[in-house]
C-alpha cells in the first residue's frame, strides 16, 4: 500500500515559471498532408532505421519521414 502524502505549507525555495510549450488539442488533432513516393534506399540505411524503430517502438518509415522533415525545415529557414 502506498504511503499517504502529507502536504505542508512550507516555503518551496526559488521557483521558475515554465512557458507552456505543449501543443493545444487542436494542434494535436491536426494531421499533416502526406504524399506517397517511391524511394530506393541503401540496405544499410533501412536496416539501421528498422533496428532503431524497434528499440523505440515506432514504425521505421515514420522515423525516416521525421528526419527528412527536420532536414527540410532546417534548410528552408537557414
Amino acid at each position: 500500500m502506498k504511503e499517504k502524502i502529507n502536504y505542508s505549507d512550507e516555503p518551496m525555495g526559488k521557483v521558475k515559471v515554465v512557458k507552456n510549450f505543449l501543443p493545444s488539442p487542436d494542434e494535436l488533432a491536426f494531421r499533416e498532408e502526406t504524399v506517397k513516393v517511391t524511394l530506393q534506399l541503401s540496405r544499410a540505411s533501412v536496416e539501421y532505421f528498422k533496428k532503431e524503430a524497434q528499440i523505440h517502438h515506432t514504425p521505421y518509415q515514420r522515423m525516416i519521414r521525421r528526419l527528412l522533415d527536420e532536414y527540410a525545415i532546417h534548410h528552408a529557414h537557414g
